[in-house]
């Protein structure tokens, strides 16, 4: 029997990007996984750490290369490589993307050419502005067939009162549902 086919998709949240690759390990065993990265998480190095060490640490846990251009991205769809997509962490810029039809990264074209086969589409937000100017695309997402999210909540309500990330421990259960047709509750914590 096959295993499931997980596209995870990264964005340029560096300072969460870790925990996404933790849980992008955990769910190895279980899932096939098809990795795909922002064009800026492929190529820029931060505080956080160098583009070529997390290519190579993406590849060592998955076992292939990344996704890393629109034009790799693209055929998705039209091959069904993907039978659920995760984009952890998903930026605010990403869910704006996704919330007005914008197709102009890597991870916006893997999301929209993994959607045309109805399958579900799960979001990680990560973004300082969730309780700000994000929230009526995290709103408009929220109504979208087919799109879940992994529970989320403040990260730090005082320094930064509209911040929100995902709860990255919850992906694998929030996988789980999302193949089911569930969103997994409570989604704001």
């Amino acid at each position: 029997m096959s295993k499931i086919k997980l596209g995870f998709c990264l964005c340029g949240s560096f300072c969460t990007i870790a925990e996404s690759v933790k849980q992008m390990k955990i769910l190895s065993d279980k899932y096939e996984i098809i990795p795909i990265i922002s064009e800026i998480v492929s190529t820029q190095d931060t505080r956080f750490g160098k583009a070529e060490d997390l290519r190579r640490e993406i590849i060592s846990i998955c076992g292939r290369e990344p996704i890393v251009s629109i034009a790799e991205a693209e055929p998705i769809g039209p091959k069904n490589m993907t039978d659920i997509m995760i984009i952890s962490p998903c930026t605010g810029n990403t869910m704006a993307k996704l919330a007005t039809g914008i197709v102009d990264t890597t991870v916006t074209m893997a999301a929209k050419s993994h959607l045309r086969n109805s399958r579900p589409l799960l979001i990680a937000p990560a973004t300082n502005d969730a309780l700000g100017a994000a929230s009526k695309n995290i709103g408009a997402l929220l109504n979208y067939k087919n799109y879940y999210f992994v529970p989320y909540g403040q990260d730090d309500k005082d320094k930064k009162p509209k911040s929100m990330v995902a709860d990255f421990k919850k992906i694998p259960e929030a996988i789980e549902a999302a193949l089911k047709g569930i969103q997994l509750q409570p989604i704001v914590f």
